[in-house]
């Protein structure tokens, strides 16, 4: 079983800064939206979702030898109002680039990348909501 470590530092109220066993540095707040710095926790889960996902999509169709010539995606999420104020539904929305994939064959790709390989994905509550979707943009 494989481990991972992160240690968190406390910076200033509402900030924080955590570091990996790389030595990389990630700030953190819960500032208000015109005094944010940084991504909130929340915010980095739909990052990570979106993101780890994204690795297994571009290496699927790279496998496929589609070419790839740009990646974008919006996550958004809803909370509840009352506490915990927990994600009810997430949904990633992957624009692929390319001028050979097929629309049909990126879509079961995208299934795959965020419903069985993703481990951020895997690791969230099944009561959350999670949906997906993809635009091909040939350029």
């Amino acid at each position: 079983m494989q481990e991972m470590k992160v240690s968190l530092k406390y910076v200033a109220d509402e900030e924080y800064q955590a570091e990996n066993e790389s030595g990389n540095i990630l700030n953190i707040d819960m500032l208000a939206k015109d005094d944010k710095k940084s991504f909130s926790p929340t915010q980095l889960l739909l990052a990570g979702i979106t993101s780890c996902a994204a690795v297994d999509l571009v290496s699927m169709i790279k496998k496929r030898r589609k070419t790839l010539v740009d990646l974008t995606s919006e996550v958004t999420g809803k909370r509840r109002e009352e506490q915990p104020r927990r994600f009810t539904d997430i949904h990633v929305h992957y624009k692929v680039v390319s001028p050979d994939a097929q629309l049909e064959e990126v879509e079961k790709l995208v299934d795959l990348a965020v419903e069985k390989y993703c481990s951020v994905a895997a690791s969230i509550s099944s009561e959350i909501n999670l949906t997906h979707s993809v635009e091909i943009v040939k350029p």
